[in-house]
């Protein structure tokens, strides 16, 4: 159905202010924002952490107030009547509130009955959304027993039990695999095409902001520019390229490439660098890679994420600083050496096999990535290697522990940075690496050198008094990492360790884990984030408690490139190798 010619916009924002108050001072959230949202498309929130996208839409769902201006919905003033707005509006959280012990059906139903949907028209609705879901088959499950794609469909499947004409979404596919994220997607263009329904949404994933029919970015609270996707990205036409060179590491090339003259923004992608530089001009590749013989720099097309990342470092985002690195605790051996042997790996639940006869090896210095759907068996593997979970078959060796009989030992080696970051809310920042200092029994002077070395290195100084709660989400990161390296530990685990957090500081982690593997730390991750298996040497991806497929990024891409089909991005890879072991799942 086409827009009502001279309707009003589906959201209307004008001079809107609000501010809070952490940690003894005013934060504005939101500085005098203005915008708008056009009837039946989407349109994408997109900004770093601490932007005030969360604030924004809350205020305009009526959840927040706003200190000066005015919103308006679907035509009502939000300020004046939030219940007549909220009658008209779905709203997804970040953290959507399922309960876990109820089935899926249960959830449904609870839903319907805070939304005041008639007993009698709730079977055709739960039909259709369970259809849309793909959730039909799994009515009776519990909801904690679902993947977390699945969950996330219930989730909006709850959202829209009593259909709504604008729906809010706050960051749905934080935490989901690529294929869940493609099925999230789809059931959006559905809603957008068959009931005219209109989507404001906020991400982090940038490649997602391309599929939005327009795009707000949001920096300190304030929009630094409104359009669609397509004329961002024209806008650094020419400035996109990759660079190799023979003889330098990827990871060495990546940075060097960073801190060179001209060049706004480095990534690693596969036996490449990909760059954006200043100007739109093939850069010079005596000035990019002094003393560096057979250059070799090659045009590529910009995309949305160019732009973005370019707007924000034009507006004081700073590359990152030279990180120095901790020694590994056990500095002898070499590249060849085996550090982490995975054989025939299996753990049961009940009669559920979890993870189902598993191999593999990383060997010291590697960046090894563990890639999957949800479900698939990567979180149990990873539990299993950090010593958390004891395995029902096959041998574990971490760090020349046979993790069976030592698991203790080898965790005294390991450093470990869980997803939700384990630190300690009511803790300041100074008392969290106080507190993990201690946990690794470090004493005296090497435990004040080992603080104060975190609070250099992360840039933490300015906020070591700071309540971790109140951190940024960026901060968060960085206590996190700070806190898993005090014992300057052989390998480092990270469990979706940029799950959530802005572009800018995703690439600031990931200069620090380089650092850490040129340094011979040897580090094991796993991501929902494509791009970032990039960085890693050595990829497996599971579906299934099985490994389904092993290699480098570069080799899995490799199998999907055809004539038709020239360069296939390491998500195409994923998604095309999960759906083909699970074809039923991608009918």
């Amino acid at each position: 159905m086409p827009p009502v010619p001279d309707a009003p916009p589906a959201i209307l924002i004008d001079g809107v202010t609000r501010s809070f108050r952490a940690g003894g001072r005013t934060v504005t959230a939101v500085d005098g924002v203005g915008a708008r949202a056009e009837r039946g498309a989407v349109t994408g929130l997109i900004g770093p952490d601490g932007a005030g996208k969360t604030t924004l839409m809350r205020l305009c769902a009526g959840l927040l107030r706003a200190e000066s201006g005015r919103i308006e919905v679907m035509g009502i003033d939000v300020g004046r009547d939030p219940a007549h707005a909220q009658a008209r509006i779905g709203y997804m959280p970040q953290r959507f509130g399922l309960y876990e012990d109820l089935s899926v059906r249960e959830n449904l139903d609870l839903y319907a009955e805070l939304q005041g949907v008639p007993a009698s028209e709730r079977g055709a609705r739960y039909d259709e959304l369970l259809h849309m879901t793909g959730l039909g088959p799994f009515t009776g499950r519990l909801a904690g027993r679902l993947s977390g794609g699945m969950k996330q469909k219930l989730g909006l499947a709850c959202t829209l039990v009593r259909a709504p004409e604008l729906l809010f979404l706050d960051e749905p596919t934080v935490g989901v695999d690529p294929v869940s994220r493609r099925e999230l997607w789809a059931i959006v263009g559905h809603l957008t095409r068959t009931a005219n329904m209109t989507v404001l949404l906020s991400t982090s994933y940038l490649d997602e902001a391309e599929r939005c029919g327009a795009v707000l970015l949001m920096h300190e609270g304030r929009i630094i520019g409104a359009d669609d996707p397509a004329s961002f990205t024209a806008g650094v036409a020419g400035h996109s390229f990759h660079v190799s060179a023979d003889g330098i590491g990827k990871r060495r090339l990546h940075e060097r490439l960073a801190g060179a003259p001209g060049v706004v923004d480095a990534t690693i992608q596969g036996a490449y660098v990909r760059i954006v530089t200043e100007t739109a001009a093939p850069p010079s590749a005596a000035i990019l890679l002094p003393d560096t013989a057979a250059a070799r720099i090659t045009p590529v097309p910009p995309r949305f994420e160019d732009s973005f990342v370019t707007l924000l470092k034009a507006r004081g985002g700073a590359a990152a600083a030279p990180f120095r690195p901790p020694a590994p605790g056990r500095a002898s051996g070499d590249g060849a050496e085996e550090v982490i042997a995975v054989r025939n790996l299996t753990r049961v639940f009940g009669t559920f096999r979890a993870v189902d006869d598993v191999s593999f090896s990383v060997r010291k210095g590697e960046i090894f990535g563990l890639l999957g759907a949800n479900g698939a068996g990567k979180s149990t593997t990873f539990r299993m290697l950090c010593g958390l979970l004891p395995p029902s078959g096959g041998t574990l060796q971490v760090a020349g522990y046979d993790l069976r009989h030592a698991a203790a030992a080898a965790r005294g080696r390991l450093g470990y940075m869980a997803q939700k970051f384990s630190l300690y809310g009511d803790l300041s920042v100074m008392e969290n690496l106080r507190f993990f200092s201690s946990a690794y029994r470090l004493r005296g002077a090497l435990r004040r050198e080992r603080i104060a070395w975190a609070l250099e290195e992360f840039g933490l100084g300015p906020v070591s008094a700071a309540t971790s709660r109140d951190l940024p989400l960026g901060y968060k990161q960085r206590l996190a990492l700070a806190c898993a390296l005090m014992h300057q530990p052989d390998i480092l685990f990270l469990d979706e360790p940029t799950s959530g957090v802005d572009p800018l500081a995703r690439r600031e982690f990931w200069h620090r884990i380089n650092a850490l593997a040129e340094a011979g730390v040897t580090v094991l991750v796993t991501t929902h984030f494509m791009e970032e298996a990039e960085y890693c040497d050595h990829l497996v991806i599971m579906a299934q408690g099985r490994i389904l497929a092993a290699g480098d990024s570069e080799s899995l891409k490799a199998r999907l490139r055809t004539e038709g089909h020239p360069d296939p991005t390491m998500e195409d890879a994923f998604i095309a190798l999960i759906e083909a072991a699970a074809p039923t799942r991608a009918a």
